[in-house]
This record gives structure tokens, C-alpha cells and sequence, in this order.
């Protein structure tokens, strides 16, 4: 349903992109990119002219769009409250968009949290839009201990990432997982085992994960970014070991999609926008494929987003 031409105001680097670069995306809903063609992706406007009743001039429309450095917006598929996300229209790109529920729906369709357990959670990408979503959930929802597993080029950078999940965001420990045996660091951080794993990065990491899960544990499937270049399906295949670590100790592994919940979205997005907020914002549409570089190699915390215009 083509809403509208007019050029958009914030667009948003998406992990899902990774997948399209891939002739298989494994996901029913995505469709790979082709050379030479637009690609797509999310985006925040405002309506500047329409032929459609139901989107007025002027409203706030987050949306697919496509059209490359020319912004057009191809179909629209929510219309945005601006002050559900307290005048910043970025934030429906990320914590008040589809990455804050997926974190919020993946944990309460997925985790099994369960106050007064004692529960251990651990997220992988736990300082990227989903996943610092994804840890607060959890420990408001009832765990124990959320530990986080981050990665980033820049020392500095990890120190603040660091910092970031256990000074803000309450998180008791957040381990740089391309530092050290993260094998250790999980025992040292996870003394009785971990019990629910939200799953960002698959591959080694997530296999040294799921080798300390409890009997009866929970992996919620959210994203293999560490296994998106490889030619292989999706969800990527799991070791031996791991496979049988799971069958053994009776452990779920699904894959979340939120596009299935539909019907609990906008009661999910209500509870989010009360939430702070974090996001990476690179000014200017020539700094896009700078900003995806810096997303895909752990620069950002929170939403990468690159502004066009105010």
C-alpha cells in the first residue's frame, strides 16, 4: 500500500539486514536483497502529503520504506502516538518499536521467568536495542541475577558498555566475551548455573551458554548474528555437544518471532514507553553504511540510528 513519497525523517539500522544479505534469509518474512536493486528497511516520518483517508497529512507513521538514498516510503504499518515515545520519534525504531518487543515479548512468551526461583538469566548482545530491553525484563519480571555478554572493538568503548548495563541498567556483571575464557567468566558470574538464555549471537558463545544451563533450562532464539556470513540456514545448525546438552537436560530452544504476537503489541508498546532510553545516533544518510559497519561490530549501544533531518 504505497501511503505516501515523501522523504523520511529517521531511518534504522536492523539486524535483520544481515540476514538479507543472505540468498536463504530463513525467515518466512523476510525476502533477501538483490544487486542492483533498493534495499528496504524501518523508518520514522512525518506524512507530507497522502491519498489514503486513514493517514492523514501530518501524522507520525513508522514504516517499511524503500527508494535507497531517495527515502520513499512504500508501505506504512504503524501509526505513532508522538508522545508515547516522549516527542522522540527514534525510540519507535527501537525501546517503543519492534526491537523493545520483541525483548519484552521473547522473555515473557519464551523465558519462563518465574519470581522467587532464584532464576540466572544471561543475554549475548546485551548492550544492542534487544538485548539491554531484554535484561531489564528480566529482572524486573523476577531473576535473580542478568548478566550480560558483550562485544566491541574499542577498549573504551567495552568499559562504557560495561558500565552502562550495571550502573543503569541493573545488571549485576557484563562480561566482553571476546576477552578472556568466557567459560570462566560465566562460572564466576553464574554460580548455580544459568537458567534462562536470551540468544543474540549464536555459535561458540551460545554453545559455551548452554553447556552451564540448568536441568529444565529456557534458550529464547532471537538473533545468530555471529553465524550470518556463513552459508548455512536458520536457524544455523548447533553442534553435537550442544544438541546434546539440550536433549539431556531437557532444555527449550525456540525460535521468537514477534510478528506472531500481533494482537499483544500495542498493550507491549504502551508498557515500554514508560521505560528510559538508550540509542546510538549518527547524523546524515552518507553515514549509513558507517553506522551498519559500527552496529555489526558492536559500536552502538542501544539503537544504531542514523537521523536525516530534525
Amino acid at each position: 500500500m504505497n501511503y505516501s513519497k515523501e522523504p523520511i525523517r529517521d531511518i534504522n539500522t536492523k539486524l535483520n539486514a544481515a540476514l538479507c544479505m543472505n540468498d536463504d534469509t530463513g525467515a518466512d518474512f523476510l525476502l533477501p536483497w538483490r544487486l542492483e536493486e533498493c534495499v528496504d528497511g524501518g523508518g520514522v516520518g512525518v506524512v507530507e502529503a497522502s491519498k489514503n483517508q486513514a493517514l492523514s497529512v501530518g501524522a507520525i507513521t513508522s514504516c517499511i520504506w524503500m527508494g535507497g538514498v531517495y527515502g520513499y516510503v512504500v508501505y506504512s504499518f504503524l501509526q505513532v502516538d508522538p508522545e508515547m515515545a516522549d516527542g522522540h520519534l527514534s525510540y519507535v525504531l527501537g525501546a517503543v518499536g519492534m526491537p523493545g518487543l520483541t525483548a519484552l515479548l521473547g522473555v515473557r512468551e519464551k523465558g519462563h521467568v518465574t519470581p522467587g526461583t532464584h532464576q540466572t538469566m544471561v543475554i549475548s548482545g546485551a548492550a544492542g536495542a534487544c538485548g539491554r530491553i531484554a535484561g531489564q525484563i528480566g529482572r524486573l519480571g523476577g531473576c535473580e541475577r542478568v548478566v550480560g555478554l558483550i562485544f566491541c572493538p574499542s577498549p573504551a568503548l567495552v568499559v562504557g558498555k560495561c558500565q552502562t548495563l550495571v550502573t543503569e541498567l541493573g545488571f549485576p556483571a557484563g562480561i566482553n566475551y571476546k576477552k578472556g575464557d568466557i567459560s570462566s567468566a560465566l562460572r564466576e558470574h553464574c554460580p548455580t548455573g544459568i537458567d534462562v538464555y536470551f540468544d543474540n549471537v549464536g555459535g561458540p558463545i551460545s554453545d559455551a551458554v548452554i553447556s552451564q544451563m540448568n536441568p529444565g533450562g529456557h534458550v529464547i532464539l532471537c538473533g545468530q548474528i555471529s553465524q550470518y556470513n556463513k552459508d548455512l540456514p536458520y536457524p544455523p545448525p548447533l553442534s553435537v555437544d550442544t544438541q546434546e546438552t539440550l536433549r539431556h537436560k531437557n532444555i527449550t530452544r525456540e525460535r521468537f518471532v514477534v510478528l506472531n504476537y500481533m494482537e499483544k503489541h500495542e498493550e507491549g508498546l504502551m508498557h515500554l514507553s514508560h521505560w528510559d532510553v538508550l540509542e546510538t545516533v549518527v547524523n546524515g544518510l552518507e553515514n549509513m553504511g558507517e553506522a551498519f559497519c559500527s552496529m555489526m561490530t558492536g559500536g552502538n549501544i542501544g539503537k544504531q540510528v542514523v537521523k536525516i533531518s530534525d
